[in-house]
């Protein structure tokens, strides 16, 4: 393998033999090529699909309340259907196998003012684990926590577009923010990959929003997240049970689909999944289907190289090389060519993509792109298809004695 001579020999054939060596090449460059830009289109549209979730978890249930559209046991229609810290824990407590997370909300409008700095924003009151739900980073301080819910206490999270805008040239962390002629100790300070709006939003503990606005346990409304082992027919099923259970605690008629609505990412998610695999699906088939032309066209190069070289290999084998050496030399040439020609192709994919890459969003395609260990496969199969495609021929060839192989024209 290491034989200077037998190296020697092989790159002055290929050199020798440049218009077959470049037709080779070119099989396998092209192979690899469209399967690159196949399969960076197909990971640009899952990209789109995953952008469109946001970071916000997919996994994820809101309940609203509603009115009641029907009569039900005697209840007219038109009841408003009021949620409590009650169903927050039966919710909980039926269903804490099934459940992540889980959070009630309560929202308001606010004017938060510092010093001299004012501006109006969203007031969210939640629990702790609305900080998974959501997927907000704290980058200064705290997130709200059990002491504060049990305590009631008057702490505040802005988010960092309300940091910027009120407190301009000092730390929010520690500092007391006026919202609505009511003082809140900022304790911490978040960001959100969903942009600006999220990060225009006050968190205060939902204790403390029921304590001051109102003196009450309302909720707005319950946000969840299912166990993730969960798959979307499971999910979907989980949504529609916490449905007909709310609705036969409230006494709302099982038809009445505006008293009691809940929003199942479970639903979104199946649609993304189906689309997802069948566009995966079809671009395997193109982009196997085309590795396996390119599989073809280097086995019919060879046998024709093979064929073309009878004579070579018939006067080797009558100078006493053996039929290893011959099979080696073919099959290192073959493998040679295939191995820079599939590294061609790769470094040519990748670069199209990114050249185009901005060009597709408008058709709905982000940042495409291919994982290494996939091209790197795709480009070992060809590899090792030309190996074979080389070996055989080459094999059934140095079995022909040297008087045949001179003979043949």
């Amino acid at each position: 393998m290491f034989d200077l001579d037998l190296w020697r020999e092989i790159f002055q054939s290929i050199n020798m033999n440049r218009t077959r060596s470049l037709l080779s090449g070119f099989t396998v460059a092209f192979a690899i090529l469209l399967f690159t830009i196949l399969f960076g289109i197909a990971n640009g549209l899952e990209n789109t699909f995953k952008e469109a979730f946001g970071t916000d978890a997919n996994n994820s249930i809101v309940i609203y309340p509603g009115k009641t559209t029907k009569g039900y046991k005697g209840l007219q229609a038109g009841r408003q259907i009021q949620f409590k810290n009650e169903d927050h824990e039966y919710v909980l407590d039926k269903f804490g196998d099934k459940v992540q997370y889980i959070t009630s909300k309560v929202n308001r409008n606010v004017i938060a003012s510092f010093k001299n700095e004012k501006n109006s924003y969203q007031l969210r009151a939640v629990h702790p684990e609305y900080m998974f739900i959501e997927n907000n980073k704290i980058s200064e301080g705290r997130y709200i926590n059990q002491n504060d819910l049990k305590n009631k206490t008057k702490v505040a999270i802005i988010g960092r577009i309300v940091n910027d805008q009120l407190f301009t040239k000092e730390s929010a962390i520690g500092k007391y923010v006026n919202l609505s002629g009511i003082p809140y100790k900022v304790v911490g300070v978040f960001t959100d990959d969903e942009g600006d709006n999220e990060e225009r939003v006050i968190y205060i503990p939902i204790t403390t929003a029921q304590l001051v606005y109102g003196n009450n346990d309302f909720i707005d409304f319950m946000h969840l997240t299912y166990n993730p082992e969960m798959n979307s027919d499971q999910a979907l099923s989980f949504g529609t049970l916490i449905t007909k259970s709310l609705k036969e605690r409230f006494s709302v008629a099982r038809s009445d689909q505006r008293a009691i609505r809940v929003r199942n990412m479970a639903q979104s998610t199946k649609q993304v999944d189906m689309l997802t695999s069948g566009l995966t699906v079809i671009i395997l088939v193109i982009g196997f289907g085309t590795l396996i032309a390119g599989i073809v066209g280097i086995s019919n190069i060879m046998i024709f190289i093979v064929k073309e070289r009878t004579k070579e290999i018939g006067i080797r084998k009558a100078l006493g090389a053996s039929p290893k050496s011959i099979i080696s030399i073919i099959l290192i040439e073959s493998i040679i060519i295939t191995t820079i020609a599939g590294y061609v192709g790769l470094l040519i994919g990748v670069g199209v993509l990114e050249w185009i890459g901005p060009s597709l969003e408008k058709y709905f395609i982000t940042s495409p792109g291919v994982s290494d260990s996939l091209v790197i496969g795709a480009t070992i199969t060809l590899i090792l298809a030309g190996a074979i495609a080389g070996y055989l021929p080459a094999k059934k060839a140095s079995e022909i004695k040297p008087i045949v192989a001179l003979r043949n024209d």
